[in-house]
């Protein structure tokens, strides 16, 4: 008799009753239970990877609901659970330069501006962090001191008047054309990331979304 193995561990598996007619099974090593096959298209193990992709190409959510075949409710919380299982990349390369810009977008209402705020190593054009709330010193303040600890040549940013007061002078430089790739990278995110997108209906209703989303856009 063929052995069922767990999709998570590995391990044999028993069965464990059944479940709309049809049988489950129990893992002998981790306990998860599960079945064969699923009728709902959210089980299917592809799923997440479908999801992650369809995210970073301009699709809401309503829209990954509608391709997929599964409950816009159901896409939200694999965005969430997803984003928490990414970790950002370690850089520890030091003395390198970096861009930093904000870009605005809406939580909840189009009358409720929020920002985002993030760092770009300019030569790999890696995303350091970023932050999501006002322009505020408090806000933007531990981006710009996790950048300090690389030990950075140059940090480029706007006219923007908090950065003065949180980046050494010697190391900080403005001028029109120091933030060209992280000016490009904001026009990569209004175009591959719909909630983005400056003439849309389309919005995040809690900021936990839009975190979620951009740490699978950064680093999914």
């Amino acid at each position: 008799m063929e052995k069922i193995l767990c999709p998570k561990c590995k391990g044999v598996s028993i069965k464990n009753g059944f479940q709309n007619n049809k049988q489950r099974y129990k893992c002998k090593l981790c306990n998860h239970r599960f079945q064969q096959q699923y009728t709902y298209r959210a089980y299917h193990k592809d799923i997440n990877t479908l999801i992650k992709s369809l995210l970073k190409e301009s699709c809401g959510i309503r829209s990954i609901s509608r391709i997929i075949g599964i409950s816009a409710k159901t896409v939200l919380s694999r965005m969430l659970k997803i984003s928490k299982q990414i970790k950002p990349p370690y850089f520890q390369k030091l003395g390198c330069k970096f861009e930093v810009d904000e870009l605005w977008s809406f939580i909840g209402n189009k009358n409720n501006v929020t920002w985002i705020t993030y760092a770009l190593e300019q030569q790999t054009k890696a995303i350091i962090d970023f932050i999501v709330g006002r322009k505020t010193s408090e806000n933007i303040r531990p981006l710009i001191n996790k950048i300090l600890l690389l030990q950075p040549s140059r940090i480029y940013t706007d006219r923007l008047n908090i950065y003065p007061r949180l980046i050494p002078n010697e190391i900080h430089k403005r001028f029109q054309y120091c933030t060209n790739k992280i000016e490009r990278m904001n026009l990569n995110l209004r175009t591959h990331i719909k909630r983005l997108g400056r003439k849309t209906i389309c919005f995040s209703k809690n900021e936990k979304y839009l975190e979620a989303h951009l740490r699978i856009y950064f680093w999914g």
